[in-house]
């Protein structure tokens, strides 16, 4: 039975993986990695969905029976390209952010903030 869900097990502890990383780290860097595991993940979850058994691809042959959708892996591979865009963005901004306040820890960049604003 474990065997038989195996992407799905491997879905399961990558997005936990990924989400962990998210909350419970304050360097923003790996913020950005644990976003990337989590998206990594939905995209293993999709790509393993859309896999029909015995499928085929959907190109008209007299034995073929069943044909696999590959409208989901066109999807995933347009989101592959924006989430590779949206990684280099967020850590174009996390460059911008250590040029500012000279780390790019979360809480020090909040205590930095809230020494300003006392000031």
């Amino acid at each position: 039975m474990i065997t038989g869900y195996f992407n799905y097990w491997v879905v399961i502890i990558l997005m936990m993986m990924g989400f962990y990383i998210v909350i419970s780290d304050s360097n923003l860097i790996k913020k950005i990695i644990g976003l990337n595991i989590f998206q990594t993940s939905v995209f293993i979850l999709f790509i393993s969905m859309s896999k029909v058994k015995g499928g085929t691809a959907p190109i008209l042959i007299a034995e073929a029976d069943v044909y696999s959708n590959p409208l989901p892996h066109v999807l995933i591979l347009t989101a592959i390209v924006v989430g590779v865009s949206t990684s280099a963005l967020g850590l174009a901004i996390i460059a911008r952010i250590h040029r500012a306040y000279g780390t790019v820890d979360e809480t020090v960049i909040h205590e930095q903030d809230d020494l300003q604003d006392e000031n």
